[in-house]
């Protein structure tokens, strides 16, 4: 697969060697080349840290319609339904795959699947492997690929930029850790399976490498990203000083375990109808809000449901991690906190993973399929990395039958007028700042203020990401940066985009759901154009303008605060302004002074 040069030349280059990335080789044509792409060795990836399972009807009883239910309420009005029912419908064949694939799923005396129940869920549903289904299922399908003869694995690579070449991708550079030399890496096909970008927030359960590189190489390239505002926060992070990324899974709630304050008070009795069992975002603002109100560091999840033996089997990594730092499950109570933990948006693609720029892909929580909307149902995760990861997989094994032209030989990358850099301190200054404003001012409850300041300080971290990156040799640190720099810029455009609450967005300043659920969708040619345009603020609020809301209105590109502003200046000047409000007209007369003095 590689060449004299140092090249690479693959038929699939699959970004990202967790669960998703995996099965997408694994389903991909034996007689295409795939080289799979891991920018740390496999074993460091989210799927391998996924404690609770794989959501699937595949008990007594339950079936995909009632999954799809529970699915589309968690999301808060916002999942494509369609698509909903197609992935949920793949899930028992998803669980089968696995299984021809190694991974033994826990099953009761008469040999049936052992099902748990989690947040959200009205069944059990939720395949597992004891508390490791993360780590057993991307083991095995590491096992798997290791044994296929078309697929290679790459460790310690990183991908820098996407290539296009005649409207398509063809490949993309990629920094050889090792070596520390940048490589083009030259494919028919480009899968994007890197994960989400929850190193976005200080605290957070993902690995370090969550940041978000698929979403913001994609951004670059042209492609539209969807919905990042709904960043999941799980409800229960452990809360002590020497595990501050260790998740407390939310099936230990599904088999009895309580959130209680300070005082022994259960939070979730009587919030919502599924009390401890509600969806994600419920819990996380419940804690949020008791944790303000009190002053209290910290909540505590209590177990005498079940005694000792029972946690200890059925949770056993769990168990034995909080042994180790001086807990005893059920005596004592786990202090929890919610922590920033998946990105419900991300590239938007259809079905089949196919982005819109042709012979690029994603899946996985790279990818916005429209499965989650505006909150994840927990486990459906796991589910979607498989049942995404196969359609990807067998989309490009047609794709290829279709499009058989090589891809041509990309350039060298540039390194002519950049030197070594002397300004490490700048990058970690920078990516302690960055994380440290995103949980202050875009966490869990958000207000209109703090997501602008918020976004005029991003705006300056990314002058001096990009200026870094023009004088610079990359190295893996600042490349991680520079694209959680990204993702953060787009999770706050989507929020103050987003005038309503709803599912994971929720706003002081607009705490009501609005009757229509629109999705948020950006792109690079957004941002360019929102720098184009004529006005600087919203002729309607004063506030600044956001990338999507923008429209030609006058020979120009006008920007207002929102779509909603957008939509009801566009309708009254389509009507030629006739009949038009005094706001309006305001409006309309501000805008046309700018255009005149443009």
């Amino acid at each position: 697969m590689t060449n004299k040069n140092g090249g690479v030349f693959v038929d699939v280059a699959v970004i990202g060697g967790g669960a998703a990335g995996l099965t997408a080789a694994l389903s991909a044509h034996s007689s295409l080349s795939v080289g799979v792409f891991a920018k740390r060795n496999f074993d460091y990836s989210a799927s391998m840290r996924a404690q609770g399972g794989m959501a699937a009807a595949v008990g007594e009883g339950d079936n995909a319609n009632k999954h799809a239910q529970d699915t589309i309420a968690a999301g808060a009005g916002l999942c494509d339904e369609q698509t909903v029912a197609q992935l949920l419908n793949d899930g028992g064949d998803a669980a089968r795959w696995l299984e021809t694939n190694g991974v033994i799923f826990n099953r009761g005396k008469q040999g049936e699947w052992d099902l748990a129940r989690e947040g959200g869920h009205n069944e059990r549903r939720v395949l597992h492997v004891e508390d490791r289904t993360g780590r057993a299922m991307t083991e095995s399908l590491l096992h798997s690929a290791r044994n296929k003869n078309n697929i290679e694995l790459f460790e310690n690579w990183m991908a820098v930029n996407l290539s296009r070449h005649n409207g398509k991708c063809r490949g993309f550079y990629a920094l050889n850790l090792r070596e520390k030399k940048v490589t083009a890496v030259n494919a028919r096909f480009v899968v994007l399976a890197t994960g989400g970008a929850a190193q976005a927030y200080l605290y957070s359960t993902a690995p370090e490498n969550a940041t978000g590189d698929g979403i913001a190489m994609a951004y670059r390239a042209g492609c539209t990203i969807a919905d990042m505002e709904f960043a999941q926060f799980h409800p229960t992070c452990l809360y002590h000083p020497s595990a501050r990324a260790f998740l407390i899974s939310e099936a230990m709630r599904g088999e009895g375990a309580r959130i209680v304050n300070k005082a022994g008070r259960r939070l979730m009795e009587g919030a919502h109808p599924q009390a401890d069992l509600a969806p994600r975002d419920v819990v996380a603002r419940a804690i949020d809000a008791e944790m303000k109100t009190s002053g209290d560091d910290c909540v505590f999840l209590e177990h005498s449901a079940h005694n000792a033996a029972f946690w200890k089997k059925r949770f056993p990594g769990i168990v034995d991690f909080c042994a180790r730092l001086g807990f005893d499950i059920p005596q004592d109570p786990l202090p929890v906190v919610p922590a920033s933990h998946y990105s419900c948006g991300g590239v938007k693609t259809n079905a089949h993973g196919k982005t819109d720029l042709p012979n690029l892909y994603a899946a996985g929580e790279t990818a916005s399929t429209g499965l989650h909307g505006a909150n994840r149902l927990a486990s459906n995760s796991l589910l979607e990395c498989v049942v995404m990861g196969r359609r990807v997989g067998e989309a490009i094994s047609q794709a290829s039958g279709e499009d058989k032209t090589r891809a041509p030989q990309m350039p060298p990358w540039d390194e002519q007028r950049i030197t070594a850099s002397d300004e490490a301190v700048t990058v970690a200054h920078n990516w302690e700042e960055l994380r440290r404003v995103m949980w202050n001012y875009v966490g869990i409850v958000r207000g209109g203020e703090r997501l602008r300041r918020a976004r005029r300080r991003i705006v300056l971290i990314r002058e001096e990401i990009e200026d870094y990156y023009r004088r610079f040799a990359v190295d893996r640190d600042f490349l991680e940066l520079r694209n959680l720099a990204q993702c953060a810029e787009l999770i706050v455009e989507g929020a103050l985009a987003r005038l309503e609450s709803r599912g994971l967005h929720h706003t002081t300043d607009h705490p009501q759901l609005l009757k229509r659920a629109q999705n948020t969708t950006l792109s690079r040619l957004m941002f360019e154009a929102k720098a184009k345009a004529i006005n600087r603020r919203c002729p309607f609020s004063g506030d600044e303008i956001v990338a999507g809301a923008l429209t030609e209105y006058g020979g120009g590109v006008v920007g207002f605060c929102n779509p909603n502003c957008r939509d009801d200046f566009k309708r009254a000047a389509d009507d030629g302004f006739d009949g038009a409000n005094k706001k309006m007209t305001a409006a309309r007369d501000s805008l046309n002074k700018q255009l005149a003095a443009r």
